[in-house]
């Protein structure tokens, strides 16, 4: 974490709310439920559909970031809701493959209580006016994240044969691996500047 992902509430000139980049990442959290529900229902199409959902949807994770910094549309708003975004749709993403038996349920607990916890440590800094943006760490783990959701999403065994499919299928465990362990790390680091800018402020 660094100084340009943690400041006062309200620092620096005042930029609409009402942008492209913040109109991206409410899409995101009206995708997840659209999401949610292609998963609940049966066959490989609805199983694609929800696949393509994700997809746009995390698409607008790198999209809105990108065009905010670069038109220069950074906001308070955009800072807080974005990682929040990000968050309903990864943990949507792994709740329903848990359901549907693709990854265990102790890996998507681990990764909700980090997410939910650092949202949580999010809010206590903000009301002592500090906005935590999220960090290159935890940039990295939400891409990781969304690929390996991807991976699992794609139902390989009505592309390919038995082997390649379990190939696949291992690779994307490989990636899996690296995400939880980056989003551990990530949430360490969280807490760690989290705790010294409550002690900063008292």
């Amino acid at each position: 974490m660094n100084d340009d992902n943690v400041h006062r509430l309200d620092e620096g000139p005042a930029v609409p709310v009402l942008n492209l980049p913040n109109a991206l990442t409410v899409l995101r959290l009206v995708l997840v439920p659209v999401f949610v529900w292609l998963m609940v229902m049966d066959g490989t199409p609805a199983r694609w559909w929800a696949l393509g959902v994700f997809v746009v949807a995390a698409a607008t994770a790198q999209l809105d970031g990108h065009l905010a910094r670069s038109w220069n549309l950074v906001t308070d708003f955009g800072r807080l809701v974005d990682p929040i975004a990000d968050k309903a749709l990864t943990l949507g993403a792994f709740v329903m493959l848990s359901v549907d038996g693709l990854v265990p349920w102790w890996f998507t607990v681990l990764v909700a209580v980090r997410e939910l916890g650092i949202t949580g440590l999010r809010a206590v800094l903000l009301r002592r006016g500090i906005v935590v943006a999220a960090n290159s760490g935890g940039k990295l783990k939400t891409v990781l994240q969304m690929l390996f959701i991807v991976l699992m999403l794609v139902p390989w065994e009505s592309l390919l044969v038995e082997g390649p499919a379990a190939t696949v299928r291992i690779v994307a465990w490989v990636v899996g691996a690296g995400a939880l362990a980056l989003t551990l790390w990530s949430g360490g680091v969280y807490v760690v500047e989290g705790a010294r800018l409550m002690r900063a402020t008292r």
